[in-house]
This record gives structure tokens, C-alpha cells and sequence, in this order.
């Protein structure tokens, strides 16, 4: 059993038979009454993000978990498959528990959180960025890079990034991958 001022970001949580992430704290010391906690929770299981507030002091159930390394294998019809580093098992995991899976590439890691005590999965965490290839885009325009225009192209694991014009195909370009957002061009 935690309490209201144990609270930091990445924590985990049960609250309502379901497991949050704290997204977001700020302890609030009004002038007049009682401090709080006001907070952002993410569900592991839904994805859903919601503000919850909490009198300080408040005790809150922190829930234990472990972080693995495991590498992205394949797609097939019973979700994402990974396979661990360390003993090389093989998990499969819903889409739902990943953000953005479309910037997945083969062979690449990410870390799964787990519940320490029941030991199941609850939500994978991409690396912050990727380096993928462009496969397509249309042709820029020369000379028309003055300004902020973008482009649509498509990447290697079929996402498609909104590109500076003059990206083409075969550039290998950094994306972030909490945002989708292009970053970078990568020079080899």
C-alpha cells in the first residue's frame, strides 16, 4: 500500500479492478483547503486515459512490475509475437497493447511490462525513435524546400509518415514512435 506522495510518472496502479500507468501527477497545495493529487492515468488494458484526483495522503494500491527485453519476431493472426532475450520464450501480444505497431520493424526491441506477482503482460513500450527505409513517396520538387511543406511516404513496415519534399525513396529516416512524427533524415 502506497500513498498519495508516493505517486511519480510510470507508476503503476490498481484502481477499479483495472491497472493504470500514472501519465501525469501534480501535487496541488491550494491556499484555502486541503492539498491534492490530480493525475493521468493510462489503462494497460484499454489504452484509455483518464483524470483522477486524490486528497493527499490518500492510500493508493501500487502494483509491482517487471520490465523484459524482447525481440519483435512476426504478425500473424493471434497478435504480435516476441521472443524474450534472456530464454528465448516466445510471447504473443494483442495490438492493443502496442502503441503504434505499425513502426514495428523485424527483429527489433522493445521492452514488455509485466505484472510481477501474476506474471501476465500488460502493455510493451517501443524504443523512443526508429530508422526505417522509405519504400515510396512522390518526387520533390526542386527548390520548392523554403517553407515547412510535407509529403506523405510510405516505410518499410507500411506505415505512412508525413515527409519534408525532399525525402525520397530509399532515405532512411528517423520516426518517433510516440508520435509517428519523422525526426531526421540518416545519413549511412
Amino acid at each position: 500500500m502506497a500513498s498519495t506522495s508516493d505517486i511519480r510518472n510510470g507508476m503503476c496502479l490498481e484502481m477499479n479492478g483495472d491497472i493504470y500507468s500514472v501519465v501525469e501527477f501534480l501535487h496541488v497545495k491550494p491556499g484555502k483547503g486541503a492539498a491534492f493529487v490530480r493525475t493521468k492515468l493510462k489503462s494497460l488494458t484499454s489504452g484509455k486515459v483518464v483524470d483522477n484526483t486524490w486528497p493527499s495522503g490518500h492510500k493508493i494500491d501500487e502494483v509491482r512490475v517487471e520490465r523484459r527485453k524482447f525481440q519483435y519476431l512476426y504478425n500473424d493472426e493471434m497478435g504480435y509475437n516476441f521472443m524474450d532475450n534472456d530464454n528465448f520464450e516466445q510471447i504473443s501480444l494483442k495490438e492493443e497493447m502496442l502503441e503504434r505497431p505499425n513502426l514495428l520493424k523485424e527483429g527489433a526491441e522493445i521492452e514488455v511490462l509485466f505484472h510481477a506477482v501474476k506474471d501476465i503482460p500488460l502493455t510493451a513500450e517501443l524504443p523512443a525513435h526508429v530508422t526505417l527505409k522509405v519504400t515510396y513517396t512522390e518526387p520533390g520538387v526542386r527548390g520548392d524546400t523554403a517553407t515547412n511543406v510535407t509529403k506523405p511516404a510510405t516505410v518499410e513496415t507500411g506505415a505512412e509518415v508525413k515527409v519534408p519534399i525532399f525525402i525520397n525513396e530509399g532515405d532512411k529516416i528517423k520516426i518517433d514512435t510516440r508520435t509517428g512524427e519523422y525526426l531526421e533524415r540518416v545519413r549511412d
